[in-house]
């Protein structure tokens, strides 16, 4: 049952949650918290999305949070093996970063982008793997910061590290598709992220042959019954990740992992580490290299501890309204 404007309005709070280290240049992550007649849901989007891209969340905020449909009964397993994300640190923050991911045998590190130069991305890489050692996991994501010729360039300095995929290298589809033609002979396969939840066709990246791996997010994509579809239909291997959302949207994402026939890779879910804030006193932290596949219990205290400013609150609801109107 979909849920009137003013019910949202009515069971929605907007936190501001601090991060560990400053991730894509934020510092707090900010959330709107919706109470679902299903359990609690969220609706996330970063401020640069457009109201029409950011429809897609909503949709998935309120599948998430009024339907049970994707609950118990449809699930695969209760865990879900997750990696360690690695900010653009330098090499003396690494191993604080990676001690708040537990046991985690996978490392997903931040490469590329105006935070960080190729130098500093090669050492951070390098001590991730000093410490991960040689039977660790290591994959790159780039958020389509390198055009091809900087992205081959980039791979040719990473690739003593065992790479084991590198994640939106380039930012179009087109230079995707450049790139894993320039460098097939390294071995080191391409995955698709915002080729894939940013654009109007999310498979148009499987159909030109642009990855080898499609990453998946829940919220962009409209929902766990939209991705499970997109899953089934480009038959490429997939990752589920989140958007970097509380607990509440990692849980999202969780039951989404949880319905995928196969995982070949751990899912980037793990991402409440990288929290120093969140909304349930039992946060959906990686222990033993995965997370529970449930619906966390938000705590009223911890809602209203986090609250975001009036100004910022007021910015959110608005941006709800309109979102809203385009469903």
């Amino acid at each position: 049952m979909r849920p009137t404007l003013d019910e949202l309005f009515d069971r929605a709070h907007v936190v501001a949650l601090r991060l560990a280290a400053p991730f894509r240049g934020i510092t707090v992550r900010e959330a709107l918290i919706l109470r679902g007649d299903a359990g609690w849901s969220e609706f996330s989007p970063f401020d640069d999305y457009s109201d029409a891209e950011s429809a897609s969340w909503l949709r998935a905020a309120m599948e998430f949070g009024w339907s049970r449909e994707h609950d118990d009964a449809a699930l695969r397993t209760p865990r879900i093996p997750v990696n360690a994300t690695m900010p653009a640190v330098s090499p003396d923050e690494v191993g604080t970063i990676l001690r708040r991911f537990g046991d985690c045998r996978t490392v997903k590190i931040k490469v590329g982008g105006p935070h960080t130069t190729l130098t500093e991305d090669v050492a951070r890489v390098r001590e991730v793997r000093r410490i991960i050692g040689a039977e660790g996991r290591l994959r790159l994501d780039a958020n389509g910061a390198w055009n091809v010729d900087e992205a081959e360039h980039a791979l040719h300095r990473l690739a003593e590290f065992d790479v084991e995929y590198v994640e939106q290298p380039c930012a179009s589809i087109a230079e995707l598709a450049e790139l894993r033609t320039r460098t097939h002979y390294m071995g080191i396969p391409i995955a698709a992220d915002e080729s894939v939840r940013r654009e109007s066709d999310p498979l148009e990246v499987a159909r030109a042959g642009a990855a080898d791996i499609l990453v998946i997010k829940v919220q962009p994509l409209g929902g766990i019954t939209r991705a499970l579809e997109i899953v089934r239909e480009a038959q490429l291997p997939v990752v589920i990740s989140s958007a970097l959302e509380s607990s509440v949207g990692i849980a999202m994402g969780a039951h989404l992992a949880a319905q995928v026939p196969e995982l070949e890779f751990d899912c980037g879910l793990g991402t409440a580490a990288l929290l120093l804030d969140d909304v349930t006193d039992t946060p959906l932290l990686p222990h033993g290299g995965a997370i529970d596949v449930v619906r966390p219990r938000v705590s009223e205290e911890l809602l209203t501890q986090h609250a975001a400013s009036p100004e910022r609150t007021a910015w959110w609801l608005e941006r709800l309204g309109r979102v809203y109107t385009l469903l």
